[in-house]
């Protein structure tokens, strides 16, 4: 397939899926994420593709949703609508990457934000390099209940989830690394070697030995309800999009302005 917002690469037995919006950051529009979601299918296909590596072009893992375009696009939507866009893409989309048969690796560096956040920690394993930093302010700065898919307790627990949902603060790798939710912390000019050999490690394993493998982890994961609390917090989610505070905020224009730096990163986050 030819993508645009994607680009798609196969060495050897290691596919790799990029966001490739570089001049947005990578930030998360419609197309880049129904050609994500249809390069994961096309890899999880390919009877030589053993690991699927997901990474960001140009620095930046991801920026998060594209709300420019939400804006642009989706601001009149009711709930029934938010709910149906939402469901498929950023729900449904990322249970595929969660529950994919091969093993999957995030390679993160830069900025991993919000709904980038989301998708990089539906892989089974992350490598970050060492600017990378993780944040979800949407508490902050929508008033609304963090992203669709609350992954946040399950890869960081309880405890560090809340504080990074409540200050709306950005973690570090280190951090990240200390919290569990990362596998290694390399330098960033190490970072595609340190991939690609812990990919192609990966895929000299039996596949069929891996697949259920993962199934059994993801089971042991469901079975304490991960998919179900998943699934529980979108509606909350959803819901919280509607309420006083959220309404007043967009009012006010406040979700429209994130403050930044020098290096055009959001401020705090």
């Amino acid at each position: 397939m030819a993508y645009q917002d994607i680009a798609y690469e196969k060495i050897g037995a290691v596919a790799r899926l990029w966001h490739d919006r570089p001049d947005q950051r990578n930030a998360e529009n419609t197309q880049l994420l129904e050609e994500l979601n249809a390069a994961l299918a096309q890899a999880e296909a390919d009877p030589e593709v053993k690991v699927i590596v997901l990474g960001g072009k140009g620095g930046h893992f991801s920026a998060g949703h594209d709300l420019k375009e939400g804006r642009a696009l989706r601001s009149g939507f009711g709930i029934e609508q938010r709910w149906e866009y939402e469901h498929e893409h950023y729900l449904n989309y990322s249970l595929n990457i969660l529950n994919c048969h091969k093993p999957t690796i995030a390679q993160v560096e830069g900025a991993c934000i919000a709904g980038g956040f989301m998708v990089a920690n539906m892989c089974d394993l992350m490598v970050a390099s060492e600017d990378a930093y993780f944040a979800d302010p949407v508490v902050h700065t929508m008033a609304v209940a963090a992203v669709e898919v609350l992954i946040h307790p399950w890869v960081l627990g309880a405890r560090k989830a809340k504080e990074m949902l409540f200050t709306g603060q950005r973690i570090s790798a280190e951090e990240a690394l200390a919290a569990g939710m990362v596998n290694r912390v390399v330098p960033k000019e190490q970072l595609d070697e340190a991939v690609m050999a812990l990919a192609n490690r990966v895929a000299e394993a039996p596949s069929f030995a891996v697949k259920i493998l993962k199934k059994s982890i993801n089971r042991t994961f469901d079975i304490m309800g991960r998919e179900t609390a998943l699934r529980s917090h979108f509606d909350s989610h959803m819901l919280s999009h509607y309420t006083n505070e959220a309404k007043e905020l967009r009012a006010s224009g406040a979700t429209h302005a994130i403050r930044r730096d020098e290096n055009g990163r959001p401020v705090n986050v």
